[in-house]
């Protein structure tokens, strides 16, 4: 019943919103458009914003403007996100909006945000998994900024001494598969006697679903069916199984860990850890330690390689009465020379083919790994207008399946949260 009601009241405020027309926030005159962004001014990423949108004034001066406005968003997720709420309240939504990739078929389905197609010049240019995050229904209503990825980061000192030879390791061109990523964390366990790996399993939050599903897209398995209808017989099914027995023997065989030490890679406790793009800029702040990083290990019944990816996006709001300038604006912060500038000022990986050209010698070679990754194997997560609560059960079940003597019974464990989810989908 209580999800019954939230779906009228967007529902109600997506009619609203359609009513009343161009009355809010991107209404100060004709051809000023404004935009919110959920970072602040004093970021790198602020910073690279703000220069972006003087260019845009500087080169459509006499046609169209733009106004940036800096609403931090907070750890928590508030902050920006309220702002958001309140506007829709109020039908005061910004003519542009920064939002996360997950977001976006809740938004498109609520009426909050206008398809984009016909204003973005480079679709070709973009990575496929930009494109993927920002399509619902076949219409594109947001378009990301940049991207984000994860890998192995590895220890190489720690490597060396347990007789690792490096010159072996994975590549993007050549991956590993599971089987040989437990072989090495056996040989990392047996000379510590400790952990090999930190793979962020006491984090309860997206991150449980970020870096996790890649592994069920290698095994050829999914979430929900490809239209979002269901997940019964697709996330209970034998690729599901085989995912969740091999998550549940990092922890099984004490090759990873639920309670790691906090830094604990940073502090050359463990010699991997399952990290992202920004974990590159967390070790400039211990020089000391010499890691690389290896690409995702691969289902070995597949081979595929298979990277998390998504992050914030441009869209445009369904209330603007200024459409052109709006889409104008968007595809000029979408063109190389933008993406470029955002993605150096912000040590984040590139979301198009021409930029991953512009950075890759201004790079780390630690970033350019992730980057070849991404490019090659970088899988949005479902665009879902029910995303946070497929999402939080996702997480959840990954939660579960590491307390094995608990959840031993991994087929049943998944029946149990198909339920779920068709709760939530139905």
């Amino acid at each position: 019943m209580k999800r019954m009601v939230v779906l009228v009241a967007w529902a109600l405020m997506a009619l609203i919103i359609t009513a009343c027309g161009g009355d809010g926030a991107g209404s100060k005159d004709n051809n000023t458009v404004s935009l919110w962004v959920h970072t602040s001014d004093e970021t790198p990423e602020g910073k690279a914003m703000q220069a972006i949108v003087d260019r845009f004034n500087q080169e459509y001066e006499g046609t169209y403007s733009a106004d940036i406005e800096f609403i931090p968003r907070s750890e928590s997720g508030g902050g920006y996100e309220d702002k958001i709420n309140a506007a829709l309240t109020t039908n005061s939504l910004p003519d542009v909006l920064t939002l996360d990739g997950p977001n976006t078929a809740a938004y498109a389905e609520a009426g909050m945000i206008a398809a984009i197609d016909e204003y973005i010049t480079n679709k070709d240019d973009l990575l496929p998994s930009i494109i993927q995050q920002g399509t619902y229904d076949e219409k594109l209503y947001a378009v990301g900024f940049s991207e984000s990825g994860v890998g192995i980061f590895y220890n190489k000192e720690m490597f060396e001494e347990a007789g690792v030879d490096l010159s072996t390791l994975p590549t993007v061109e050549e991956p590993w598969d599971w089987d040989q990523f437990m072989a090495l964390n056996e040989t990392l366990v047996t000379k510590y006697d400790q952990p090999a790996i930190d793979m962020g399993f006491n984090d309860q939050s997206e991150w449980l679903m970020y870096a996790f599903s890649p592994f069920l897209w290698s095994q050829g398995g999914n979430i929900v069916s490809e239209d979002g209808s269901t997940a019964e017989g697709v996330f209970n099914d034998e690729n599901a199984v085989k995912t969740l027995t091999f998550i549940q023997t990092m922890i099984e065989e004490g090759y990873s860990t639920i309670t790691p030490i906090e830094k604990g890679f940073h502090t050359e406790e463990y010699a991997m850890k399952l990290g992202g793009s920004w974990t590159i800029a967390e070790m400039e702040e211990y020089p000391d330690v010499a890691y690389g990083i290896m690409p995702y290990p691969t289902s070995p019944d597949t081979n595929e390689l298979v990277s998390p990816s998504g992050s914030w996006q441009y869209a445009m709001s369904a209330t603007t009465d200024k459409e052109e300038a709006a889409g104008a604006l968007i595809d000029f912060m979408m063109s190389t020379e933008s993406l470029t500038e955002i993605t150096l000022a912000n040590s984040v990986l590139p979301a198009a083919y021409s930029v991953i050209e512009e950075v890759q010698g201004e790079v780390s070679d630690e970033m350019n790994i992730l980057i070849e990754q991404n490019a090659a194997s970088a899988h949005a997560r479902p665009v879902l207008s029910q995303y946070p609560q497929i999402s939080r059960i996702f997480q959840q079940t990954i939660s579960d399946v590491t307390y094995y003597e608990e959840n031993n019974d991994i087929q049943a464990l998944l029946n149990e949260k198909v339920q779920q989810m068709e709760n939530v989908l139905n």
